[in-house]
This record gives C-alpha cells, sequence and structure tokens, in this order.
C-alpha cells in the first residue's frame, strides 16, 4: 500500500511538473531552463552568417486536458505529444537547421532553428508551424480521438546584438511565448504598442543597395531596405516584419515603408529604378491598389515605370483571389514586379510561374561559392534558361567577392548586387547620371 502511494505521488509530481505554467519559470536560475547547447547552437548559426528564431508550439487547454484525461493518461497523451511533434519537426526543417527542441515549461515545446537572412525566412517559418502543427495534431487524433487539442504558435528571432547570445536566447524565447499565448498584459500587448508607435511615427530608416550591370559595371537600380529604429531589437528586418506580422501590423508597416521610400525618391532626385519589397499577403490585400494610387497622387512627379515591387516571401498564393488581379492592375500602371530568393526552394519557382515576373532574383544560397561548385553553376544555367522562358531580367543576390562576380559575367546574368558592389547606404541626392 506503501509503495502505491509512493508512486501515485511521484506520478503526480512528474505531471505537476509538466503543467508547470510559465510564469513559474521565472523564480529558477536562467541556466537551468535554457542550457549552454542551445547558446552554442545560436553562436554557431550567427557564425556560419545565418539568423536563429524560436518557435513556440504552446498547448492551450493542457490543464482541461489534464482533468479530462485524469494524471496517468495525460502523462501518456504529452508524451505521445512531444514524441509526434519531434517526428513532424524533423519531417518538415532540414536537420542541418534544427539547433534544439526544448519543453522548457509542460505546456508545449520550443525549437530553435537557423534562418536564411533574407525575409523569405518568415513565410518559412509560417510554413514550419503549419506543418508541423497539423501532422502532430492528425496523429494525435488517431490515438486519442475523444481529445481535443487546442495549439497556439509563435515565434521570435534571436537579436543578434544583445552584449549576451545567453540573455538574448532567454528574451528571444520569453517573447515567443507571448506571441503564442497572446496574453493579457503580457509582452504581446508591449510589441503591439511597440509596433503601433513605430508606424505612427514612422520609425523606421531606408538604406539603398545599387543593383549593378554585370557587363558594364553600371548602377541600373536600388533596392531600398527597411531598417527599424537604430539600437533597437527591432532594427532587424527581419524582427521587425515577425513582429508586425504576428501583432496583425504587417499590412500598415509596409504601407509606411512604401511612402518613405516615395519620400526618398523626390528627396534624392532618383530617376534610376527603385526595388521596394512587399510580401504577397500586402499585395493581395484588398485594400492596396487603392492605398497605392492614393500615395502616388501625392507624388505624382514619380512615374510607376520607375518602379519595382519585389515580391520577398514564398506565402500561397493560390487562395489569394486578389493577389493576381492586383499584380494585373499593378502592370497596367507601369510598375514592374519581381520575384526575391529564386532558387532556394520550390515554392519561388512556382511563384514565377503564377506571375511570370519582370525580374527574377536569384538567392544568395545559391551564389554562394558558386566558383567552387560546379552543380550550383548548373543550377543557375537553368535558372537563366527559366527567365529566358518567363521573358524575365535576372538578378544574381549575395555577391561578396570577385570570383562569385566572374561566375555571372561568363553565364552573361544581367544584374548583381551584393557587398562586392557596394554595401546599403543612404541613398543620396542627384545620384541619376
Amino acid at each position: 500500500m506503501i509503495r502505491q502511494y509512493v508512486i501515485k505521488a511521484a506520478q503526480l509530481m512528474q505531471w505537476g511538473k509538466i503543467v508547470l505554467p510559465l510564469s513559474s519559470i521565472k523564480f529558477f536560475p536562467p541556466q537551468f531552463i535554457l542550457r549552454n547547447p542551445v547558446t552554442q547552437g545560436v553562436r554557431f548559426a550567427f557564425n556560419e552568417g545565418y539568423e536563429a528564431a524560436v518557435i513556440v508550439f504552446n498547448l492551450k487547454n493542457s490543464k482541461e486536458l489534464a482533468d479530462f484525461l485524469g494524471p496517468i493518461q495525460f502523462l501518456k497523451f504529452m508524451d505521445r505529444f512531444k514524441k509526434m511533434f519531434r517526428q513532424s519537426i524533423e519531417g518538415a526543417v532540414d536537420a542541418g537547421d534544427i539547433i534544439t527542441l526544448h519543453d522548457y515549461y509542460g505546456d508545449g515545446l520550443s525549437l530553435f532553428i537557423r534562418a536564411g537572412q533574407s525575409r523569405s525566412g518568415l513565410s518559412a517559418i509560417d510554413s514550419i508551424m503549419r506543418i508541423v502543427a497539423g501532422q502532430a495534431r492528425r496523429s494525435l487524433h488517431s490515438e486519442f480521438p475523444d481529445v481535443q487539442m487546442i495549439l497556439e504558435t509563435g515565434y521570435m528571432f534571436v537579436e543578434k546584438k544583445s552584449y549576451s547570445i545567453h540573455e538574448a536566447v532567454l528574451k528571444a524565447h520569453q517573447q515567443a511565448v507571448a506571441m503564442a499565448e497572446r496574453r493579457v498584459e503580457s509582452e504581446f500587448n508591449e510589441l503591439v504598442f511597440i509596433m503601433s508607435k513605430i508606424i505612427s511615427q514612422r520609425e523606421i530608416f531606408l538604406l539603398a543597395q545599387p543593383i549593378i550591370d554585370v557587363a558594364t559595371k553600371e548602377i541600373r537600380a536600388w533596392e531600398l531596405l527597411t531598417r527599424g529604429p537604430a539600437g533597437t531589437m527591432l532594427e532587424n528586418p527581419l524582427t521587425l516584419f515577425s513582429v508586425a506580422r504576428q501583432t496583425g501590423k504587417l499590412y500598415e508597416l509596409e504601407m509606411v515603408v512604401l511612402e518613405k521610400a516615395l519620400e526618398q525618391i523626390k528627396t534624392s532626385e532618383c530617376t534610376q529604378d527603385i526595388f521596394i519589397n512587399f510580401t504577397p499577403l500586402t499585395l493581395g490585400n484588398a485594400k492596396f491598389v487603392r492605398d497605392l494610387k492614393k500615395l502616388m497622387d501625392k507624388y505624382k512627379n514619380i512615374s510607376p515605370k520607375q518602379i519595382t515591387f519585389e515580391i520577398t516571401e514564398r506565402d500561397s498564393i493560390e487562395e489569394m483571389r486578389d493577389f493576381i488581379y492586383n499584380i494585373k492592375v499593378l502592370r497596367l500602371m507601369g510598375i514592374k514586379i519581381a520575384v526575391d530568393d529564386t532558387g532556394s526552394g520550390y515554392a519561388s519557382l512556382n511563384t514565377i510561374s503564377e506571375v511570370m515576373p519582370d525580374i527574377i532574383k536569384i538567392d544568395r544560397s545559391l551564389i554562394q561559392n558558386i566558383d567552387k561548385n560546379t552543380v550550383k553553376e548548373s543550377m543557375l544555367k537553368g535558372l537563366l534558361l527559366v527567365a529566358k522562358e518567363a521573358g524575365s531580367l535576372v538578378v544574381a543576390e549575395g555577391i561578396e567577392n570577385a570570383e562569385e562576380a566572374s561566375v555571372l559575367t561568363r553565364n552573361k546574368v544581367d544584374l548583381a548586387q551584393g557587398y562586392f558592389y557596394a554595401k546599403p547606404a543612404i541613398l543620396a541626392k542627384k545620384i541619376a547620371t
């Protein structure tokens, strides 16, 4: 009898640990929550030129499930919950991109991954969240058909400029949890307030990076790159746009970027083409064409033919009924369309077939060390054939040395940009020839 009570007590303690609320972890030293392997993995990702992000999968109704199932069955459910998520993650994320998967608190799991520096990483994270949550939910339902599992997800990028990677990891994890839980009087509301302030006061700034004619080495266009308030965690564009997306402020932010871009074109008196980044979510918004025309009316001296809208992410466009329509209207106005990050996955090729863009931008991942990799050069040649078939110009991104540039020259790539040519800077006045 005593032994039975001991077993039950141990089980209850284990169950209690699993449903421990997040607020409780604040009483424990950070080293017991986030161990060195996480910090080391994030540091390694940074050193390799990647970003690092944490995705939180939160089981919102864990306490209700514990009451419904009872301690023993709930323990079994949670064990399967974690195993199913691990299997789903292994199927959805490249092994090399997984830093670690942890259950820091009982209500959910936290996945740390490395991500590319371009904004296409945001839609990739959204895709991971949907795939993993969907697969895990279906697998668990087959074993626990009577259980209604309510999942919440959120993510955040780890701040690179923090004085301590360990502290940056803790902060990113806390904010990702806040995004997942959407808690009242939480970090989520604080981030909503900060993002609203940035938008209302237009606290962003734009840098311009030249796009170079590979044959003549002349500047043909400029890409405008967004940065958040200097010296803050939101200065990083990935963090800025991920917070805007999760707080429902993405459209408003991108419209501020557009207005600031038009202001810079006017102030600098630039007459060369300007590339401005947009997500499909914004380009497919039913209000976008109307709002765009209002802004263009304020800047009548800027020709729409000078503007290229660059599709920066890989959200599914099939269900965006206004997306293709808006693209057609933009083209009638004279605005050109570019597809970014081509070569980084199937989705970008699918977008090319749907949009038939004027410009195809080849992702840095394909260009990096292309002079040492014949397979990458063969892939480049294939994309050049795709571009020719689509009637598109090609821009190679992320050129960092003369060797990479020489591969572009011998393959007759149209345009290029990267640190080899110039780093982003303020768009100066009267740069046009």
